[in-house]
């Protein structure tokens, strides 16, 4: 299993359109085969900033996931809404 998770800060202004169009991404990523899970989630106590928990069954499902017109329509949509960069950090499970 392969975890990714992506934080993300946007302008304040862009709160809705940015869950708005996330959540057209995840709801489409959440179908396709070798994804394993793919969440939003938001701090209680910060409306600007976003984490994006992805697992994926292998190395290849990651690339396919990179190639389909939900994600690059996401990404392009979502460019402007960020307050930084997003970051994304592979995680490994410590404990099974």
């Amino acid at each position: 299993m392969i975890t990714y998770l992506v934080q993300i800060q946007i302008k304040p202004e862009f709160s809705q359109e940015f869950i708005n169009a996330t959540a057209k991404n995840v709801n489409a990523s959440r179908k396709e085969p070798g994804i394993i899970r793919f969440d939003l989630l938001q701090p209680a106590d910060e409306q600007e900033r976003f984490y994006l928990l992805e697992e994926y069954e292998t190395s290849e499902a990651v690339t396919a996931h990179k190639q389909t017109a939900h994600y690059f329509e996401w990404r392009e949509t979502v460019e402007k809404m960020m307050a930084i960069p997003r970051k994304g950090s592979m995680l490994k499970n410590i404990i099974e």
